[in-house]
Parts: structure tokens; C-alpha cells; sequence
């Protein structure tokens, strides 16, 4: 390369490197510095107290229980969400056979596309709202509705589905996948476009059916973009904040009741860091909290890594 091009990609790449340092890496390099003092955070006078905050964390109950939820929504939102946009998506574009004997998506296929899709339109906090509404704990919520006219509820004593230790977690788990399938649907049916029809066709000839097509063709040929989806939903299993601390906020500073039963990371560095003063103590926190989405991607990275299939 001539010494003119160096100075031109260099001065090409100087603006958006240098914003990039500046609003990205600059304040995980501040949260961390901060992790190490005893910030209260509504002054600029603090001392260092090294790895103490750390030291707390692991005999934090709370915490750690927080910890514990983050994980269950890592193991289950993935693979719900995947499973079910994967099924959806296989049905929608190739699970049906088309008059003229080839493959297609089922009838009104389209249609259902715009109707799974529908969710991913709204936003966490509208997404909130509505299941607020569905799990209300009388009989006007919809889901207690439900269940008082089969006569599987008693009218005098709903279920107070955010309320009960053993189901808020499940409750939140329906909300996030009933907003996420809709648009790992849509990037999956996206992958399937580029699968040639020749393909399909050929293990039909063959008398392949719907399992083995899916199995054997479009899963394999489709894995890449399984494995983006599975670490963005890996990251959200990792957040969460929004959900949590809106549909269960009348149990505490950012929500997480009943008793921390809904708690995850985010709520309780939330609650330590504007609610109890503890900036340093939630800085903390968020280091952990960084350290561990980054470890889980990498490992989601090379756990699902398999040698391409190409066509």
C-alpha cells in the first residue's frame, strides 16, 4: 500500500474510531475504575477499596439469587424462542405442498407471517402493559377470565400470577418469547429464501416428509443464523430490566418481587445504584454483568459450532 492510502484510511477510520473509544470503550473502563472505590454516587469524593465490592457480591443472597434467574432465562428463552420461530418459520415456507406437487408454506401463509411479526413491533414497555393486563390478579385479567368462566379458578379467589414466587418467572418467560418469536420467524424465514427449491423437491421425489426435511435439510443448511439468534437471545436472557422492573414494579424499588422472586441482575444493580446509594457496589455489578455475557457468548459461539453446509 503507497504511503498516500495509509494517511487516507487512517484519517478515513480517525472520527469513527475515536467516537467509538470515547462513548463505547471509555465508559466500561470508567465502571470499572469506579467498582474499585466506595462511590456513592451523588459526589465526587470516593475512596479505593480495591476488590471488596467484588467480595461482597458472592455473599450478596440477592444477587446471587438474581444470578440464578438470569441463568434459568438463558437456558429457556433461547431455546423456546428458537424452537418455536424455527417450527413457524419450516411451516410457513416449506412445510406445505403447493398444487402444482412442489414445495410451499401452508395456506395463508403470508398472512400468518404479518401475525407472528405483529409483536416485535411493540416495545417492551407496550409489551409490559398488555401483559399486566393478562395477568391481573382478579377477574378481570384476561387469563383469570379464562379460567373463572371454564370453572377452573374460583371467582372469589384468582391467581395472582405476578404475585406467586413459583410463577412470576414462568410469567416473564411467556412475555419475552411471545415478543421475540415473530422476529427470529422472519430471520429464519429469511435464510430459508436462499435454500434452493431443487433441494426440497428432490427429498420429496425421494419421499422425504415434513421431520425429515426439516432435520436433514433445513436445519443443517440453516445452523449460521441459529447461532446469531441463539447469542442475541443469550443476551437478552442476560438483561431483562425492562419487563421486570415494569410488570412487577409495585413490589419494590425497579420491581423483582414477590420477595426477589423475579429479581435478575440488572433490577438489583438498578436498586443499589439510584435507590441505595451504592454506586461503586453497583459499578460492580455491571462489570459482572459484562464479563458474564461476554464468556456466555463466546461459549454459545463455539458450543454450537459446526463445520458449514453449503449448496
Amino acid at each position: 500500500m503507497r504511503k498516500g492510502q495509509y494517511r487516507f484510511v487512517a484519517g478515513f477510520l480517525f472520527a469513527p474510531v475515536s467516537l467509538y473509544l470515547i462513548f463505547v470503550i471509555w465508559p466500561y473502563v470508567q465502571t470499572f475504575g469506579y467498582s474499585l472505590t466506595d462511590w456513592k454516587g451523588q459526589s465526587q469524593t470516593f475512596k479505593f477499596i480495591g476488590l471488596d465490592n467484588y467480595k461482597a457480591l458472592f455473599q450478596d443472597d440477592v444477587f446471587m439469587q438474581a444470578v440464578w434467574h438470569n441463568i434459568l432465562f438463558l437456558i429457556f428463552i433461547p431455546v423456546i424462542t428458537i424452537l418455536l420461530a424455527l417450527f413457524f418459520a419450516f411451516m410457513l415456507n416449506a412445510g406445505g405442498r403447493s398444487k402444482a406437487g412442489g414445495v410451499g408454506g401452508v395456506a395463508g401463509s403470508q398472512f400468518y407471517k404479518v401475525v407472528y411479526f405483529f409483536p416485535q413491533v411493540l416495545s417492551l414497555a407496550i409489551v409490559a402493559v398488555l401483559f399486566n393486563a393478562v395477568y391481573r390478579s382478579d377477574g378481570g385479567g384476561l387469563l383469570n377470565g379464562i379460567l373463572i368462566k371454564l370453572g377452573l379458578v374460583d371467582a372469589e379467589n384468582p391467581v395472582e400470577w405476578l404475585n406467586e414466587p413459583n410463577l412470576v418467572l414462568w410469567m416473564l418467560l411467556i412475555a419475552v418469547v411471545w415478543h421475540g418469536v415473530g422476529f427470529y420467524l422472519v430471520l429464519f424465514s429469511a435464510a430459508m429464501q436462499s435454500i434452493p427449491r431443487d433441494i426440497y423437491e428432490a427429498a420429496l421425489i425421494d419421499g422425504a416428509g415434513r421431520n425429515q426435511s426439516f432435520f436433514r435439510i433445513t436445519l443443517p443448511l440453516l445452523w449460521d443464523t441459529v447461532q446469531t439468534a441463539w447469542v442475541y437471545l443469550g443476551i437478552v436472557a442476560m438483561d431483562m430490566f425492562v419487563l421486570v422492573s415494569s410488570m412487577t414494579q409495585n413490589m419494590g424499588a425497579y420491581g423483582g418481587g414477590p420477595d426477589h422472586h423475579s429479581d435478575v441482575m440488572s433490577t438489583v444493580m438498578m436498586r443499589n445504584f439510584q435507590y441505595f446509594g451504592k454506586s461503586g457496589y453497583a459499578c460492580a455489578m455491571g462489570v459482572v454483568m459484562l464479563l458474564l455475557t461476554l464468556v456466555l457468548s463466546v461459549v454459545m459461539l463455539r458450543a454450537t459450532r459446526r463445520d458449514r453446509v453449503e449448496f
